[in-house]
């Protein structure tokens, strides 16, 4: 009877409890930040960003545009396609010569700058000297130099080294002009791995070097793809070393061979978008495979060690 009145009570007898699951997980906190991210509509995300892509994108279509439709056309949409420019610069203009030698001074830039901004910044990292602060500060006011004003002595050296007219001579300039920035952002990667692994490389038995590439430079591995990157694009888009150290026309790069396609009194557009395209193929695909590790490296390189 107890048991009735306690049921129709809506309450149970006192007896053994039933099992019961763990509790809960209390719902997370979410922060001011992502609550006002929340709370912001969401038109006013998606048209600012409509309208940038639409700055963004339009001049690259554009350019395909006359770059695949025939001459004489004024068609909006890129049909029918064309090649016949692309054929025109790669064969008659030298684009040919013109990649091969941009490649050339790309990818030696790449490798000179990785190389020695890895040694400058693990010194810069690992190592006090007395004049390690006035050096660092050195490297941030160089890029407050332009490449213009370096033109004249720059010239007069490599015409000393015989340099002038060779590719050589580009990727040295590129390379020192590279330097400063890729020292500094090599120098917060390693800072932001423990010194205690070299330590313990160390004891085990292995030298600096060897401990160095064993252990410190598989972790490097997303900043040296950010450095050697940024280094090959800017040495690939660099108009004005070449211009000025390359005379021959068979050691002239890419955005040099660009500006040959604009005449005195007329331009030829489809050559002229044709080559643009060409010369912007490379850069796309390599970011379209190393952003991932181009976002990380530079999010790293930004850490305080």
């Amino acid at each position: 009877m107890t048991a009735a009145l306690a049921e129709k009570n809506g309450t149970h007898a006192a007896g053994p409890s039933a099992p019961q699951g763990p509790p809960p997980a209390a719902p997370r906190r979410r922060s001011g930040r992502e609550r006002a991210f929340d709370d912001v509509p969401r038109w006013q995300i998606y048209v600012p960003l409509g309208i940038y892509l639409v700055f963004t994108l339009v001049p690259f279509y554009w350019m395909f545009l006359f770059a695949v439709r025939p001459a004489g056309s004024t068609s909006l949409v890129p049909w029918p396609m064309t090649g016949d420019h692309f054929s025109k610069v790669w064969n008659e203009r030298s684009f040919a010569v013109f990649f091969q030698n941009s490649m050339i001074v790309g990818v030696c830039t790449l490798f000179a700058t990785t190389l020695v901004a890895l040694a400058g910044g693990y010194a810069l990292a690992r190592f006090d000297f007395k004049i390690k602060n006035g050096f660092m500060l050195a490297l941030l006011c160089s890029q407050f130099i332009p490449g213009a004003l370096m033109l004249v002595p720059l010239f007069e050296i490599f015409k000393n080294l015989q340099m002038i007219n060779s590719l050589g001579s580009v990727v040295i300039a590129e390379t020192v002009f590279q330097l400063p920035l890729s020292i500094i952002l090599i120098s917060g990667f390693i800072k932001n791995v423990p010194p205690s692994l070299e330590e313990a490389a160390w004891v085990d038995g292995c030298s600096r070097f060897r401990a160095f590439c064993a252990v410190v430079l598989p972790l490097l591995r997303p900043g040296l793809i950010a450095v050697g990157s940024f280094a090959f694009v800017h040495s690939w888009n660099h108009f004005l070393f070449a211009l000025m150290f390359l005379s021959e026309q068979d050691k002239q790069t890419i955005p040099v061979g660009l500006n040959t396609l604009i005449g005195a009194d007329s331009v030829d557009l489809g050559a002229l978008a044709a080559g643009g395209v060409i010369a912007a193929v490379p850069v796309v695909i390599v970011f379209a495979f190393i952003q991932k590790w181009l976002i990380t490296g530079f999010s790293a390189g930004a850490v305080k060690g």
